[in-house]
């Protein structure tokens, strides 16, 4: 494997980033890589590219039996932990080679999280797993990875994490501005005029859709591809009345869920509750209940423009009814409309946090997650050669913005 020089110098201004995400649909590792740049208030972010993969079937089958509602034990968590880490590491070699040339200078892992202990509004501890080691032995690299960990110890919810970096984006923008990801949790930040942020899960994204296909095709199907059960569908109002008086939904902000609430056992007691309904309606109001939470937790801040990321986007029945939902008079887009692809946006976040972690700045912002301060988040793992920081810098950035890659240049002539 080519050398690699470490991490920048001290005083260096530019550091390349692989940010590798596994969300919580729990299927696939992302790995984006960028170009970071200070200038003074100004963070610029020059996106290098994404590259994922699935898990394999061994693992994504370990991973599902794992989670809540599931049981395991120690001897499979520590399976999870190596198998995790070690895909994790492999595509962080490939993101190397592929988006970086061989000169990257640091990754950061937010790893799979496999369980978040919320408890009546209140988070006592987070896991994640993917040994971080894997990837620092793989890549030679230095490596930071639990970022939740440090917020959730000192008072915070551990989610979302992308408040700070959603509020530098965001910075400027008129009207009232939301970044919303859709994942398997559906999470958003909204910035007030006067620049006061807030950050919360509004409820499931994608995790009662793909808990529904599963069960519903008896394991046939993992997701329900571009909507189009639910497109030949109609809302069952019973069901979704049922699912709307989850309390979760009335709690205020900051706030966080997974899918410890959030399984297939939670949808297998709604359903039985109902009674049978063909596969294309549960889909159908599934599909209405992302919106419909994700739009009512948006409307009480008057919200007036949603930037949206995540695999949800790439649904066309859950981007109409979502855009239905909100109304008319917000303006509903992808985050590519800043220049930071839709799918990797939260890799690409986690490549900033890294970037802050290694700078010693703060990730987190008390006003999103509760913590009682702002907290230099994760830890860090040597890479192949001796660790060598930056001169922690004493400014926080403001903003943060996309600039485009440098078009490559063209071939040799023949």
């Amino acid at each position: 494997m080519t050398p690699h020089a470490g991490p920048p110098a001290p005083g260096a201004t530019r550091t390349t980033v692989i940010g590798l995400m596994s969300g919580t649909s729990c299927d696939a590792v992302d790995a984006a890589a960028a170009r970071i740049t200070r200038d003074g208030h100004e963070l610029r972010l020059t996106p290098l590219g994404m590259v994922s993969e699935p898990y394999d079937d061994e693992l994504r089958h370990l991973l599902a039996a794992a989670l809540p509602p599931g049981r395991t034990d120690l001897a499979d968590v520590c399976r999870l932990d190596t198998r995790i880490g070690q895909s994790f590491a492999r595509l962080a070699v490939r993101a190397d080679r592929e988006l970086c040339a061989g000169r990257a200078e640091l990754i950061a892992s937010h790893g799979q999280t496999v369980f978040h202990w919320a408890d009546g509004g209140v988070v006592h501890g987070t896991l994640q797993l993917g040994e971080p080691a894997w990837i620092a032995e793989a890549t030679g690299l230095p490596v930071v990875s639990g970022f939740r960990t440090r917020d959730v110890a000192a008072g915070g919810q551990g989610a979302p994490l992308v408040g700070l970096i959603d509020r530098m984006l965001l910075r400027g923008r008129p009207g009232v501005p939301a970044a919303l990801n859709v994942g398997g949790i559906a999470n958003a930040t909204v910035l007030a005029p006067d620049g006061t942020p807030a950050a919360f899960d509004s409820g499931p994204g994608n995790a009662l859709l793909d808990a529904a296909a599963r069960h519903l095709t008896a394991g046939r199907l993992d997701r329900d591809t571009d909507g189009r059960l639910a497109a030949r569908g109609t809302v069952h109002g019973p069901l979704l009345d049922r699912l709307l008086a989850e309390p979760y939904y009335v709690l205020p902000a900051p706030k966080t869920t997974g899918r410890e609430l959030f399984h297939a056992g939670y949808l297998r007691t709604a359903l039985d509750a109902v009674g049978p309904l063909s596969d294309p309606d549960v889909l159908a109001t599934l599909t209405r209940l992302t919106a419909r939470t994700v739009a009512d937790a948006l409307r009480p801040f008057g919200v007036t423009e949603v930037l949206a990321s995540g695999g949800g986007t790439r649904n066309p029945v859950l981007m109409a009814e979502l855009r239905q939902q909100l109304g008319a008079a917000v303006r509903l887009r992808t985050s590519d409309a800043l220049g930071l692809p839709s799918a990797a946006k939260e890799a690409y976040a986690f490549a900033v946090l890294g970037y802050l972690t290694l700078h010693g700045l703060p990730g987190t912002l008390p006003e999103c997650t509760g913590a009682e301060g702002p907290r230099v988040l994760g830890s860090l793992t040597p890479g192949r050669t001796p660790l060598r920081l930056p001169t922690p810098l004493t400014q926080a950035p403001r903003t943060l913005r996309v600039t485009p890659a440098p078009p490559a240049p063209p071939a040799p002539w023949p």
